[in-house]
């Protein structure tokens, strides 16, 4: 957008290079979210090239192995199951934002340590160089920014859940059991203190996420030695998998052994503010972090660089004519909406957290899908009638 408006931002990234690192599984973008900014851009038709069909759907099972919503099979799935939000493979999605972006304009391998003021203007200090003179810095560099510091004391904090992720390739051929038995979209389990999470990925390959409430200290002192997977996924599977049904634990021992990560998830207080500073602002989860229980991280993030772009723009010919308040002009209307649309999505992600690691998780959210469903028939109905 500051592209196609004759602004050249300059985007120091840390990656070598755009494949120098997996970016994850797949991720839904909403109509209000991620698919709005694609629109802005210019870029929503190339996006729906990259959709990934049918993996919108969802399997709901209990731990005792009841499934009690699926919607794989087109003849038993619930009227009006589509929620509009695409599923796209986190990799392709970068590629079509990078491909739009003038290759001149990122700077790749730059890991910064910290931004000096220096009077109206910011220094980036990386770890090979140092980058002068910057009228406005934005912050996109996740949890562990190093430009938050600038704006908010607030550090992320442990979420009280550790995650462990697992991956079978080529699970059309190898793994046909656990292809059909997640589906062609996203599968959920959740139970008192513990998930399963299942998802279809592109390149034939299944992520598994194994999501355990523990102590922070958990993963070091638990006892399981992480070099070693196959025990690994034993110890998990008899000792905190132990009561679920025994294609849960099938999953974990069998069926997901290609690859084995262990992290721990933090977060950032629900709500987060601060008083905005000149030349200085945040975007995505270094201004919002949350955990993955709603979904909506990169939705969010999205529509952050959409309406500080928006903001930028309006303002960019006062700031050309020499008024030195017009960049704060823009950032500051862009905070005031942020910080609004942050609390709303961390709130409903703290909820999910919540609501994942509970007994009656599964049932909650087979109640929220089946209203749904019976709201979008009523509107149906409506619509013929008209």
């Amino acid at each position: 957008m500051l592209q196609c408006s004759g602004i050249k931002p300059t985007i120091f990234e840390l990656d070598k290079d755009r494949s120098s690192r997996d970016q994850g599984g797949i991720i839904d973008l909403h109509a209000d979210g991620g698919q709005l900014a694609l629109k802005e851009a210019g870029l929503f038709e190339k996006f729906q090239e990259i959709i990934i069909p049918s993996a919108e759907a969802l399997k709901l099972m209990k731990s005792n192995g009841e499934v009690v919503w699926d919607e794989n099979n087109s003849a038993a799935a619930p009227p009006e199951t589509s929620r509009d939000r695409p599923e796209v493979d986190r990799s392709n999605l970068r590629n079509l934002l990078l491909d739009a972006v003038d290759p001149d304009t990122i700077h790749w391998n730059h890991k910064l340590l910290q931004v000096e003021p220096v009077g109206a203007k910011y220094n980036l200090h990386f770890s090979d160089s140092i980058e002068t003179g910057f009228d406005l810095v934005i912050g996109a560099d996740g949890a562990w920014s190093k430009v938050r510091p600038l704006v908010s004391n607030e550090t992320p904090y442990y979420s009280g859940i550790t995650f462990i992720e697992l991956q079978a390739h080529d699970v059309s051929v190898k793994k046909p059991w656990l292809n059909e038995f997640i589906g062609s979209g996203s599968f959920f389990m959740f139970d008192e203190g513990l998930a399963l999470i299942g998802q279809q990925n592109s390149f034939d390959r299944i992520r598994i996420y194994l999501g355990v409430r523990q102590p922070e200290s958990w993963m070091d002192e638990c006892g399981i030695n992480w070099e070693e997977p196959k025990s690994a996924r034993g110890v998990l599977a008899e000792s905190y998998f132990g009561d679920c049904h025994g294609d849960l634990k099938r999953v974990i021992l069998e069926e997901a052994t290609d690859s084995l990560i262990v992290r721990r998830l933090y977060m950032l207080p629900v709500g987060l503010s601060w008083e905005m500073r000149s030349g200085v602002t945040l975007l995505g989860d270094a201004a919002h972090l949350m955990t993955p229980f709603a979904g909506v991280g990169v939705n969010v993030a999205m529509v952050d660089a959409m309406e500080l772009a928006r903001e930028i723009m309006r303002w960019k010919d006062a700031f050309v004519d020499g008024d030195a308040t017009a960049l704060d002009e823009a950032v500051k209307v862009y905070e005031e909406r942020m910080f609004v649309r942050a609390k709303k999505n961390m709130e409903k992600t703290y909820h999910g957290l919540v609501s994942h690691f509970s007994a009656g998780g599964i049932d909650e959210r087979v109640g929220l899908l089946k209203k749904r469903a019976r709201m979008l028939e009523e509107r149906r109905k409506e619509q013929v009638k008209a």
